[in-house]
């Protein structure tokens, strides 16, 4: 346990003292260190065993280029570039076991990019000024990274900054002491949801596919949690996907923050990932619950889920573009698709007496829906809502077919 190696990710030409004391408090409780040097213009005083020319070369370039483009943001995107590919493939040697990252606004922007390289599962952490700023878009945010933010760390070591910096040490060795990687034997099924008041076919479904042989990992869908799934699905990560939530898809059309980007419903397809798919919770935008009501939803209903989130809910025309962008999405899958529609509702505040009851907007979404199906696209109408025992049959029945046919490999032995 006391063997990790972190690799630490900095401008080492302009941040030597602050970098060597990070180093200092990862090593002094046991830990290694695999030093790499993304700075551009000036020389580290001491040796770095990741240097600049390593990684300006790792990504094609060299530091004349990016001394010569004239412009820091170019050069520090040079060595973006290069840092993200050498993390990469050191990574798949076995050279660390979690990588930190320390910087300003610039070398923020560049670690963000390197987290973003390694897979799910990596513990990757960084020492920011800009930390949980709005200045850092989701789009841009490993779905697993930690931040913590270097406080008064501008410019030089001082009581303040070492109490960020020790701590970060810390967090950063004892999570690759501790992480238990995913197993690389288990198959994974992908999954996923919202609480279980809205939606519950996750109940039954989890112990049904754990009882034959695969691992489900659901993903709470607002956002972080779908760009979590998207990235493992385009890794290959799972054996199959029961997307049965998307309404990230929803909020992302129609403007949302609270999206996990152009890319949901893509990655698993792209992967030639098998996928069963229902559109769960379709009829609701979910937008950031303590900021003012965007223009854009004037005379919609609205409802405050929580302080952070409050949902808008569509009119009819909105649900049919929702169910076009289905169409777009699972169209370019390189796999099979199937596609569930349980016509009695696809959320639980939508049953009759429910708050959210619209039989005309179900009805505009369903007819879209159903209408101009990719060919690649099997449609399985149902007669039940999404919560009903008979969805949950039905996406088995599904996966049990393909099981059965080696669409979805079975698990080993």
């Amino acid at each position: 346990m006391a063997d990790r190696t972190i690799l630490v990710v900095g401008t080492w030409d302009t941040k030597a003292d602050e970098l060597g004391y990070l180093t200092d408090r990862i090593t002094a409780p046991g830990g290694r260190v695999l030093g790499m040097d993304v700075g551009v213009l000036g020389k580290p005083p001491g040796p770095v065993a990741l240097s600049r020319h390593d990684v300006a070369a790792e990504g094609g370039a060299s530091i004349r280029e990016a001394i010569d483009a004239g412009d820091e943001n170019h050069a520090m995107q040079i060595m973006a570039r290069g840092g993200s590919a050498l993390a990469l493939r050191l990574w798949r040697e076995g050279r660390f076991d979690g990588m930190i990252a320390l910087g300003g606004s610039m070398g923020t922007d560049l670690a963000l990019d390197v987290a973003r390289a390694l897979p799910v599962g990596v513990p990757k952490y960084l020492v920011s000024t800009i930390a949980f700023s709005p200045l850092l878009p989701p789009e841009r945010l490993a779905a697993d990274i930690q931040m913590i933010l270097w406080a008064g760390g501008l410019y030089g070591l001082n009581s303040v900054c070492r109490a960020s910096l020790s701590q970060a040490a810390g967090a950063v060795l004892g999570a690759a002491r501790a992480v238990e990687p995913p197993p690389r034997g288990t198959p994974v099924v992908g999954m996923t949801s919202l609480g279980s008041s809205a939606l519950r076919y996750m109940i039954a479904l989890k112990p049904a596919l754990e009882a034959r042989g695969f691992e489900v990992a659901i993903f709470h869908a607002t956002g972080m949690g779908g760009r979590a799934f998207e990235s493992l699905a385009a890794e290959g990560g799972f054996a199959c996907v029961m997307d049965f939530c998307t309404q990230e898809l929803g909020n992302h059309i129609h403007g949302s923050t609270v999206s996990a980007g152009p890319d949901r419903l893509t990655n698993a397809g792209r992967a030639g990932i098998p996928q069963i798919v229902a559109p769960g919770c379709y009829d609701l935008v979910d937008i950031i619950g303590w900021q003012p009501l965007p223009a854009k939803w004037p005379d919609h209903p609205t409802h405050a889920h929580n302080r952070l989130i409050t949902s808008v809910v569509l009119d009819n025309d909105e649900r049919a573009e929702v169910a076009r962008a289905h169409h777009r999405q699972l169209a370019q899958a390189r796999g099979p698709v199937t596609l569930l529609v349980p016509r009695q509702g696809f959320g639980e505040w939508d049953r009759p007496g429910e708050p959210l009851n619209d039989p005309d907007g179900l009805a505009a979404f369903l007819d879209a829906l159903e209408s101009d199906v990719p060919a690649n696209v099997a449609l399985r109408r149902l007669d039940c809502h999404i919560n009903d025992d008979a969805f949950a049959e039905a996406a088995l029945e599904v996966f049990d077919d393909w099981l059965a046919r080696g669409v979805v490999a079975p698990p080993a032995g």
